[in-house]
């Protein structure tokens, strides 16, 4: 049986070679619905590599706490997130005395809809993430360390001083290679001395927020922006019991802002896992679009095997003739069918898989973004190809195997 396989492969594979272009060209669509596929999941799991790694990054034990609810959206926020109560220094206080499985807590504020600006000298910089946090922050956020000065501490905080710590990019833009430290600067005109850089968060993506930030002492800003701003609230669980802090959390916050217990939360809690959950969902319907896209592709390529396979039991019709005239049975002239449609695909399959490696390879070296093409796709991609010349092998192969031995010899 082996052998009788091995030998209707060999036939196959002679076939493709005695018509090279045809042969490409009947495949062209395999190979451009796997490449499809291939690149699309590379892509994304690259892109989904480094949303997870910057989302970890401010700390697998920690939650976020919000007056909108996080995540993409457009246009005007609905009615019922814009009346929500806001959430206050209390609130973050309450959660740090009365939730036993939290073990830290940091509260910020910001004017979501203010632009800022920053400057020293003739430099200035726009579009940054400006906010007033507490002493701790760089505690709850993992990714909040420094790679030049230090935080300002709970005196400063205390005394309201002008000190602010920059992101990465942001303390480039303004000083370039010079260091940053000790420098005076322009806060929407208001001087403050610079005490530190905070370094480029790991897993991030260039030019997010975290380097753009620019943070100044909680009471400072409220001095300065003594109306019109938002707080936000991060804690950290203790560990293994982030499930129960937030579940404390929650009872916390719906206690102290009146939520009725027949309505929903009148905030935002959420995890980092919660985040990675809610980003899977939104590439899910990504990557379920680019498969009802390449398997248009894949359909097409199926179509052309077949033809070219019902071409080639034309014109091979006198050679079907001599096999079954020598004693071949028509599961041997099916299989050799079979097997060549089979060839015929799966190479389709491996020149889009070698195709895509190639590009991925050339992403990862001019890019920053780790494209990845997991060993699960090659495998779906090779059975997937092998699949459908199999599928469209099939009419081809059992015309093949029906054909009258003595009328075949009598084709011409």
């Amino acid at each position: 049986m082996a052998q009788g396989s091995l030998e209707n492969l060999k036939l196959g594979m002679e076939t493709l070679r005695a018509h090279k272009l045809r042969s490409f060209l009947a495949v062209l669509g395999i190979v451009i619905g796997v490449g499809v596929v291939m690149i699309v999941v590379a892509i994304i799991q690259g892109f989904r590599q480094q949303v997870v790694d910057s989302i970890s990054s401010f700390g697998a034990d920690t939650a976020f706490v919000s007056r909108f609810e996080q995540g993409p959206h457009s246009g005007r926020r609905p009615k019922e997130e814009r009346e929500r109560k806001p959430l206050t220094m209390e609130d973050g206080d309450a959660i740090r005395d009365m939730c036993p499985a939290v073990s830290n807590v940091t509260v910020w504020i910001t004017q979501w809809e203010t632009a800022h600006k920053v400057m020293y000298q003739s430099n200035s910089v726009t579009g940054i993430d400006f906010r007033g946090a507490e002493s701790n922050y760089p505690f709850v956020y993992a990714n909040a360390t420094l790679r030049e000065g230090r935080f300002f501490t709970e005196s400063e905080n205390q005394h309201r001083d002008d000190v602010v710590v920059l992101g990465e990019d942001a303390a480039k833009a303004l000083f370039g290679s010079l260091p940053a430290t000790n420098r005076d600067v322009l806060i929407d005109g208001a001087d403050f001395r610079v005490i530190g850089v905070l370094d480029k968060p790991k897993g991030g993506f260039n030019g997010s927020d975290e380097d753009r930030r620019v943070v100044i002492p909680y009471l400072t800003f409220k001095k300065v922006y003594p109306a019109s701003y938002e707080n936000s609230i991060r804690f950290q669980a203790k560990q293994d019991q982030l499930d129960t802090a937030v579940d404390q959390a929650r009872e916390v916050l719906r206690r102290r802002r009146n939520d009725a217990y027949d309505k929903p939360d009148s905030f935002s809690l959420t995890t980092s896992q919660q985040q990675i959950q809610e980003f899977d969902s939104i590439i899910g319907m990504v990557v379920l679009a680019t498969f009802v896209i390449a398997s248009i592709g894949l359909l097409i390529g199926g179509v052309g095997v077949m033809n070219i396979m019902l071409v080639s039991v034309t014109e091979r019709t006198r050679e079907i003739g001599v096999r079954k005239a020598i004693g071949a049975r028509r599961k041997d002239i099916t299989l050799q069918f079979l097997f060549e449609a089979m060839a015929l695909t799966g190479v389709g399959g491996v020149i889009g898989v070698i195709s895509v490696e190639s590009l991925v390879a050339a992403i990862r070296a001019w890019t920053d973004m780790k494209a990845i093409v997991p060993l699960w796709a090659v495998l779906l991609a090779l059975t997937v190809s092998l699949a459908i010349g199999l599928i469209f092998g099939v009419w081809p192969a059992m015309k093949a195997s029906r054909l009258d031995p003595v009328e075949a010899l009598r084709y011409e």
